[in-house]
């Protein structure tokens, strides 16, 4: 089992790794489902802390749907985001008609080699999430997807997480579950539905808080869980 916490600042990521996280995702924006944070807090956030930081690239919140200056702005992000050394990078591309964007994705990975690849929540927005996870199954660079199963919070999707976890593992991808998981759920999610990953933000916050930061009983609580399971 591998746990998988946001931090939004530097103070974030040395909580995260003194508490019992695997894996920091750094984000800005986090009441916006997260944006590209500026180049000197991933530098500053890879300098102090050694485990791997996955660095969010999305230009913007007003959708998953990129023009040519948003995927100018994610290359160039992307490019930099690897030269600072980071372990990989979480993003999502989607047409208008919400399917996998390919030849937008073809083009983000091609700047991302070497890095490991997360396709994020985007993934809940498509139209169809067996045949979006069918194309993504299509790219060895994108190793876990990002879910809640379709819903705002995984908790209320189970079912349907069990079912996607199934098909990632055949397509030798990582289901890792995220969204509206606390402490008090979060045992009892891990053993319905069979998840190897879990991410979470505000249930490891003060006071259960986005804006607040991560607290370190809670913290310490989710990775024991995570521990045992």
């Amino acid at each position: 089992m591998l746990l998988e916490v946001i931090a939004t600042s530097v103070a974030d990521a040395k909580l995260a790794e003194a508490n019992g996280a695997h894996r920091i995702e750094l984000i800005s924006g986090i009441r916006e489902g997260g944006v590209t944070p500026s180049i000197g807090l991933i530098e500053r956030v890879l300098g102090a802390v050694r485990i791997p930081v996955h660095v969010m690239v999305r230009p913007h919140a007003n959708s998953f749907c990129y023009d040519e200056d948003d995927l100018q702005t994610m290359l160039a992000d992307i490019r930099a985001i690897g030269k600072l050394g980071a372990a990989g990078i979480v993003l999502g591309t989607l047409t208008a008609g919400r399917e996998v964007d390919e030849p937008a994705l073809k083009r983000l990975l091609e700047a991302a080699e070497g890095l490991s690849v997360t396709f994020h929540r985007a993934f809940d927005e498509a139209t169809d999430q067996e045949a979006a996870l069918h194309v993504l199954g299509g790219y060895p660079q994108i190793r876990r997807i990002l879910t809640s199963g379709g819903k705002p919070s995984a908790l209320d999707a189970v079912v349907q997480i069990q079912k996607l976890d199934k098909l990632c593992k055949e397509r030798s991808i990582t289901l890792l579950a995220g969204s509206g998981l606390n402490v008090d759920t979060l045992a009892s999610f891990i053993r319905e539905t069979g998840v190897s990953e879990v991410h979470m933000g505000t249930g490891v916050r003060l006071q259960g808080d986005a804006l607040q930061t991560i607290d370190p009983e809670r913290l310490q609580a989710a990775a024991s869980i995570v521990a045992k399971a």
